[in-house]
């Protein structure tokens, strides 16, 4: 079975190569890293850093150096992340794995992304009424297509073996925007309502499918504003279905075509420079559906699905990976995010037992989250977990 473990390129940065790389390897002793190449904005407590407590990580930034070649002609392009100073992580890495013999994954968060969405209003999702979650980008545009597939291209010059796709589909209303706020109960059909992207770019692609697009967005739009103006019609447990009959949930699956395209370039733009890329879904089986999420479709149309098993016990491993396969993921084609951390393992043997959960099931890959957010104790949980093995 194939393990690494998720860091990200501060972790590096801040502890420099040998320490960091060999705490990986002594400690924890997996088979790779998984860096983070672009990430969204975060704050976070860091319990070995030697140089901080607390860290934030800018919105949107690269860890990395782009080719100014690659990016020549388009709109939307990564920003490098002012902690990186005028060092390049992601080669820093590329060399130190070459010659430890690691393999280097590409952490990257792809559509979640302030810095662009802010810069680049128009590449945003839209909802009914035509607000920009300027947070994320929308997978039916052009631009951000066209990004994508860069972006993918862009880390095959460092040797990586495998992009995890994170963020590759549409997010809905609640992503944790800093000082999000609902003071008034919005009740589940409305927010999912309000997550719903009717630009002109999903409107359009809707649209050629035979969906009345434009129509379902003022039918949509009219269903928020009574729910809104009133807490009894907010509490109504209306099915999205039963909307515009059915129009709603047409307009769904094409939102899922969309994120099914898109992530088969990205894959098929791996491949083409020899790398291969997993898309990542955090939530599971049955819960991606208006984000885009179409596990089938995305089973044939990637090589790999990763997801978290962020979960306490070995059993409820094995009831995850029996839910993908019933969606159309078999076990071979999935890699599982394990947290060593406390709140998730009492020790290396609960580790282990999930570990061998996922190997006994045929699940070929196994990742740690994450590095540079764990106690130095938890990565010797990881690698007394994969010894005793």
């Amino acid at each position: 079975m194939e393990s690494s473990v998720l860091a990200f390129a501060t972790d590096l940065l801040d502890e420099g190569a040998d320490h960091f790389f060999g705490n990986l390897t002594e400690r924890a002793r997996v088979g790779g890293v998984t860096l983070a190449s672009v990430y969204h904005q975060a704050r976070d407590v860091f319990p070995h850093n030697p140089l901080r407590a607390v860290r934030y990580l800018e919105p949107g930034a690269a860890y990395f150096r782009p080719d100014p070649e690659r990016w020549s002609g388009l709109r939307l392009r990564p920003v490098p992340s002012g902690a990186i100073g005028d060092r390049d992580p992601f080669a820093e890495a590329a060399a130190e794995t070459r010659r430890r013999g690691l393999k280097l994954h590409a952490w990257t968060v792809f559509l979640h992304n302030d810095r662009l969405g802010f810069q680049h209003p128009d590449c945003a999702p839209a909802n009914a009424f035509g607000d920009r979650a300027l947070t994320e980008l929308c997978p039916a545009n052009p631009d951000v297509r066209s990004y994508v597939t860069a972006l993918v291209a862009e880390h095959a010059r460092y040797g990586v073996d495998a992009i995890r796709a994170e963020s590759l589909h549409f997010h809905g209303l609640r992503h944790g925007f800093h000082h999000e706020r609902y003071f008034e109960q919005l009740g589940p059909v409305t927010e999912a309502l309000l997550g719903l992207c009717f630009c002109e770019h999903c409107r359009a692609h809707a649209t050629s499918l035979g969906v009345p697009a434009d129509e379902l967005r003022l039918t949509v739009r009219d269903e928020i504003r009574r729910r809104l103006a009133d807490e009894q019609a907010a509490a109504e447990p209306t099915a999205l279905d039963a909307i515009a009959d059915g129009a709603l949930a047409a307009y769904v699956d094409a939102s899922a075509a969309t994120v099914t395209s898109l992530a088969a370039e990205a894959a098929a733009t791996a491949e083409a420079h020899g790398m291969r890329l997993t898309f990542m879904d955090a939530d599971g089986p049955g819960k991606g559906w208006l984000s885009g999420i179409d596990l089938p479709a995305l089973a044939k149309a990637v090589p790999q699905i990763e997801t978290l098993g962020y979960v306490s016990s070995p059993e409820r491993v094995r009831e995850k990976v029996a839910a993908f396969a019933l969606h159309g993921v078999a076990p071979e084609q999935l890699a599982v995010i394990l947290r060593p951390m406390a709140q998730d393992c009492d020790g290396p043997e609960n580790l282990a037992a999930k570990i061998g959960a996922l190997a006994d099931a045929g699940v070929p890959e196994v990742e740690f989250y994450n590095y540079g957010l764990m106690r130095l104790s938890s990565l010797d949980r990881i690698g007394a977990a994969l010894n005793s093995r």
